[in-house]
């Protein structure tokens, strides 16, 4: 199972994340909406596209812009559509279920 903890609490928990470019992006229903707000922060990337971002509040405390995600990724990326990936501080840990397999 991989979770994302800040500040002491688990915000997103999945048993697999796609993992792009050294980051896991958590599946959306995995995140536990209570400490996400929409950012108006946008950025660019070359092959991925726009990524929109999350600021987190946990316990009082806030961490702005600490979440991304690709609502309209290339086509290159579209495995991570409205995936989410963490950064500033926010600790991503455990262990990638494997993917089943097909029979």
């Amino acid at each position: 199972m991989m979770r994302a903890v800040w500040n002491g609490v688990v915000i997103a928990q999945a048993p697999r994340t796609e993992r792009v470019e050294g980051n896991d992006y958590f599946p959306p229903e995995s995140l536990k909406q209570e400490y996400f707000t929409e950012s108006p922060s946008r950025s660019l990337c070359p092959w991925k596209g726009i990524a929109r971002y999350y600021t987190l509040t946990v316990n009082g405390e806030i961490t702005p812009n600490a979440a991304w995600y690709y609502p309209h990724p290339t086509p290159l990326a579209r495995r991570i559509k409205n995936h989410v990936a963490f950064w500033n501080g926010i600790v991503v840990e455990g262990t990638r279920e494997p993917k089943a397999r097909r029979v």
